[in-house]
C-alpha cells in the first residue's frame, strides 16, 4: 500500500481533521452541493449518498447537510463550483493527483502551482500521472480494535482485491462498487474502521527519505489545507516511523 494511505491513517488518528473542523466542513459542503447537481435523492445518487455519509462521520449538522443539498439542486442560491483535476510531480518524481472544487479556476491553478514550487515539485500537464492511479475502495483497521479473523473472513467473502497487514494496521482494498456493502457488513459485525474511503491507488511507488520525505509531507499538508482541494493522491513511500515523526512536527 502506498505511503499516501498510511499518511491518511496517521493524520486521522492524530485528529488533524478535528483540529480544522471549520475548514473540513467547508470542503464537505462543496462536495455535497456538487454531488446534488445530479439529483437530491441520496437513494438514487450514490455520490450524494457517500458525501452525506462522509459529512455525518465528521459530525456535520443535518441542517447544514440539507442546506448544501438545496444549493446543489438549485432550491436556494449558492456558488457554482467546477470539478477540476490537477496533476504534477513532488520531490523525487512522486506522482501527485489533486481533485479540486473551485469557483475560480485561474486563481486555484496559480495557487496550486505556487505550492508545488515551494516544496520541490512542479505542476504537470493533464494526463501526466493519472494513468498511475486506479479508483478503489480502501479501508484501514487498527489491529488492536478488531476481531481479525472475522474481519478477514468478511473481506475474503466479499472478494477483496488486496489485504495487507503490518504491526499496527490491516488494510483492505476492493472494488468501489462494494464500498457500501462492505461498510454494512462491518457495521453488522461491530467492526470499527480507522479509514473508509473511495480513493486512488497507485500502481507503483517512489521511496523517499531524508529531506525529500520531509518536503513531500509538507507538500501534502499544504495541498490538503487549500480551501479548494478535496483530495490529494500520491505514490510516495516513506518509512512508517519516519512518517509518524514528521506528522507530529
Amino acid at each position: 500500500m502506498s505511503g499516501h494511505s498510511k499518511w491518511s491513517t496517521i493524520k486521522r488518528k492524530k485528529g488533524k481533521a478535528d483540529a480544522q473542523r471549520g475548514k473540513l466542513f467547508g470542503k464537505i459542503n462543496r462536495l455535497i452541493s456538487v454531488a446534488a447537481r445530479n439529483g437530491g435523492d441520496p437513494e438514487m445518487n450514490v455520490d450524494l449518498r457517500n458525501a452525506i455519509q462522509y459529512a455525518k462521520e465528521n459530525n456535520m449538522p443535518n441542517e447544514t447537510i440539507e442546506r448544501a443539498i438545496k444549493k446543489g439542486t438549485g432550491e436556494i442560491e449558492g456558488v457554482t463550483y467546477e470539478d477540476v483535476t490537477y496533476e504534477g510531480y513532488g520531490p523525487g518524481g512522486v506522482a501527485v493527483l489533486i481533485k479540486v472544487l473551485t469557483d475560480n479556476r485561474n486563481r486555484t491553478v496559480s495557487e496550486i502551482r505556487r505550492i508545488f514550487t515551494k516544496h520541490g515539485g512542479n505542476l504537470g500537464s493533464s494526463g501526466c500521472v493519472a494513468w498511475i492511479f486506479t479508483r478503489r475502495a480502501y479501508f484501514s483497521f487498527d489491529k488492536e480494535k478488531v476481531d481479525q479473523d472475522t474481519l478477514l473472513d468478511i473481506a475474503l467473502d466479499i472478494g477483496a482485491e488486496d489485504i495487507e497487514t503490518d504491526d499496527k494496521n490491516i488494510e483492505v482494498t476492493l472494488n468501489p462498487t462494494d464500498f457500501d456493502k462492505f461498510k454494512k457488513l462491518l457495521s453488522d459485525n461491530q467492526i470499527e474502521y480507522s479509514v473508509a474511503e473511495i480513493t486512488m491507488i497507485p500502481q507503483t511507488t517512489v521511496d523517499l527519505e531524508g529531506k525529500k520525505a520531509e518536503q513531500m509531507l509538507s507538500l501534502m499538508e499544504q495541498l490538503e489545507d487549500h480551501d479548494d482541494v478535496q483530495n490529494v493522491y500520491a505514490n510516495f513511500n516513506i518509512d512508517d516511523k519516519v512518517m509518524e515523526g514528521l506528522a507530529t512536527e
